[in-house]
């Protein structure tokens, strides 16, 4: 696929990012998901490696050969098989708009990346095949790309990168070891909501009831001060406003500019006060909010626990808080082609000890096929 102009700069800023996550030493590397396209992956990082200076032994991408796997990863090695793709194959776009990124040829033969083992080398493969054979004991990193179906193989990824739009790459996780989260969280997460904005209502806009129904039942006190973090396009905003009535504070607050600009255009915001900040460190003073609303914000944050920690943080005891998503998650995880496991973030037993751990005490727990609703109380 050819990339121009800002879908060139997203890739050449996603590929920028991975690759300096990557450990300054020797490391092997494995790209695997969305069918396909981690072939393509693979060459632009590998591409943006070189194109830094950097030594990138490029595997082949069908899978290691039979019998022939052994030893492929350290320096001082010897890698089987000439690398993936064809001489001078153009990865189109990998770098800076304008510039164009060639993998170079290699010679034919076994033992083809011998000027490539250093201490800093970087051995690049792509595929289930080659996921499921490491060089050693295991891959040093492993990138999951989401964009197809069997999600649930993301489990154990060091870095996911969303490619369900191949446009428009998204950093979605990296283990902390890699990276910090201040180093991606704030800029991909941007990056991802930006682009959806503009047809966010459209594609959700029928769930309105629902958000209004799960306000109701989180029974927030009139004239109190409430917040919705992660408010998107305002939708709970009307109805938080209905909560509270005319004496009380609304508050939405959201990381992407471009999901205040379409409440505004909405007229969701004509009571509320519209907030740029991010819910991990939100701007707001201790134990000044009544009740807290958070629509599908807890599975975006890195960090689930410290996420409930900072929300308990601005809510006075006996504030309310509501986790809420406008579908299940059995019926959210089946629509992205993965299984639920029992220690994920919102399923109940985690969710519970993760509440008790950060103030609050969990009262209901509801995950029909139609929505997601858990209530707690600030102790």
């Amino acid at each position: 696929m050819a990339l121009t102009g800002e879908s060139s700069r997203r890739w050449a800023q996603v590929l920028d990012s991975v690759a300096g996550m990557l450990p300054g030493t020797a490391v092997s590397v494995v790209v695997d998901g969305a069918e396909g396209r981690d072939a393509v992956f693979a060459d632009r990082l590998a591409a943006t490696l070189r194109a830094a200076g950097r030594r990138c032994a490029r595997l082949p991408g069908a899978g290691p050969p039979a019998g022939d796997t052994a030893g492929a990863g350290p320096p001082g090695s010897t890698l089987r098989g000439t690398p993936a793709g064809p001489a001078g194959q153009d990865i189109a776009d990998a770098g800076p708009p304008g510039r164009t990124l060639r993998t170079p040829a290699g010679p034919a033969g076994p033992d083809t990346t011998r000027a490539d083992r250093t201490a800093d080398a970087v051995v690049l493969a792509d595929g289930p095949r080659w996921r499921a054979a490491p060089l050693a004991q295991a891959w040093d990193v492993v990138i999951w790309l989401r964009g197809g179906a069997g999600e649930d193989r993301e489990d154990g990824a060091d870095i996911v990168v969303d490619l369900q739009d191949p446009a428009w790459p998204v950093i979605r996780h990296v283990a902390t070891r890699l990276a910090d989260h201040g180093r991606w969280y704030v800029t991909e997460n941007r990056a991802f909501f930006a682009a959806k904005a503009a047809t966010w209502d459209a594609k959700f806009g029928d769930d309105l009831p629902a958000y209004a129904q799960a306000v109701a039942e989180a029974r927030l006190p009139p004239g109190g001060v409430v917040v919705d973090v992660g408010c998107g396009t305002g939708r709970a905003l009307p109805a938080l406003r209905a909560a509270v009535g005319d004496a009380g504070v609304v508050i939405g607050l959201d990381l992407t500019p471009q999901m205040l600009d379409v409440a505004r255009a909405r007229g969701r915001a004509e009571r509320a006060s519209l907030l740029l900040g991010d819910a991990r460190r939100l701007p707001l003073r201790s134990g000044c909010v009544d009740g807290v609303f958070a629509a599908g914000l807890v599975m975006h944050l890195p960090d689930p626990q410290a996420g409930l920690a900072e929300l308990a943080r601005v809510t006075r005891p006996g504030g309310r808080l509501a986790l809420f998503h406008p579908s299940g998650r059995a019926a959210l995880a089946a629509r992205r082609g993965r299984k639920l496991r029992p220690d994920e973030p919102l399923s109940e037993g985690p969710l519970r000890e993760s509440t008790r751990r950060t103030g609050w005490r969990l009262d209901s727990y509801d995950d029909p096929p139609h929505r997601f609703l858990a209530l707690a109380t600030r102790e």
